[in-house]
């Protein structure tokens, strides 16, 4: 028994290494790792990641996310070597993309937070899927971004599919899937995928950067926004609520103080509602 509870502990402290929270000010940090394999998911790191952005959800204190791998590399995929113990069953290979790899990704899309993609070095698959998930995306010059499964004999599941097709775009999207394109990181730019491109070296400290600009803006006007994007995306219902609730920020301190601030030529102090 003993034996047994040190090997979950062994478990749950790897789980928590493979996908890390750390806290700067008002900005989280959320690393993939998985060493060795180019930070790859793993089950336990998709089920890792949705938890860590529940989390997030109720969390009043931060006000954005960079999402980002160790070591150099984005995400490189899924871990393949964990594949054959599941694959070949439809029933299990429904719930690995509907309640492990699906459920995590809505967490994200879920996220009230602005999300900042930090990408460095293979993003692919899987990776390209979470980096979709992200408000705004910077990579290095060398990165690089396609979902080659066509050459393991399976597709990409229906709804990630939807996703990155509609973060990349259609023709970016066919190629990659129908023909296991791998574009460089100036592809994806010229896309619209990538906010900027940047010198390697210089990806960290941009993307930090960024999400310190945002912290530093309203997260009240943020989290509206977010709610906006995806009520248009929907449509229908989503989209009549939006504008039957659009308005309900008039008479809230963020609102005040923002204007007050321009108003008194200060800058606006935001404090966590």
């Amino acid at each position: 028994m003993g034996d047994r509870r040190e090997g979950l502990g062994r478990q749950a402290r790897m789980t928590e290494r493979q996908v890390s929270l750390r806290r700067e000010g008002a900005v989280a940090l959320v690393t993939l790792s998985n060493p060795g394999r180019l930070n790859a998911m793993t089950r336990a790191m998709w089920r890792a990641l949705r938890a860590v952005f529940d989390g997030l959800h109720s969390d009043t204190a931060l006000r954005c996310v960079v999402v980002r791998g160790e070591g150099g590399a984005f995400c490189a995929g899924g871990d393949i070597s964990e594949y054959p113990s599941f694959r070949f069953e439809e029933a299990s290979l429904r719930e690995f993309h509907e309640n492990e790899v699906w459920a995590a990704l809505q967490a994200m899309l879920d996220c009230p937070l602005p999300l900042v993609a930090q990408i460095e070095g293979a993003c692919m698959g899987a990776g390209v899927e979470i980096a979709s998930c992200c408000d705004i995306r910077l990579a290095g010059a060398s990165a690089k971004f396609g979902a080659p499964i066509a050459k393991l004999g399976f597709p990409m599941a229906p709804r990630e599919a939807a996703l990155v097709h509609g973060a990349i775009g259609d023709v970016l999207a066919r190629d990659m899937l129908l023909a296991a394109g791998v574009h460089g990181a100036q592809r994806l730019y010229d896309a619209g995928f990538l906010l900027h491109v940047l010198p390697d070296a210089e990806v960290p400290a941009a993307a930090q950067a960024h999400a310190a600009r945002i912290a530093a803006l309203s997260p009240q006007a943020a989290r509206l926004h977010k709610a906006t994007f995806t009520a248009l995306k929907s449509g229908g219902a989503a989209a009549q609520q939006l504008l039957a609730t659009a308005y309900d920020y008039a008479d809230t301190a963020e609102h005040r103080e923002g204007i007050d601030a321009f108003l008194g030529k200060r800058p606006p102090n935001f404090r966590p509602s």
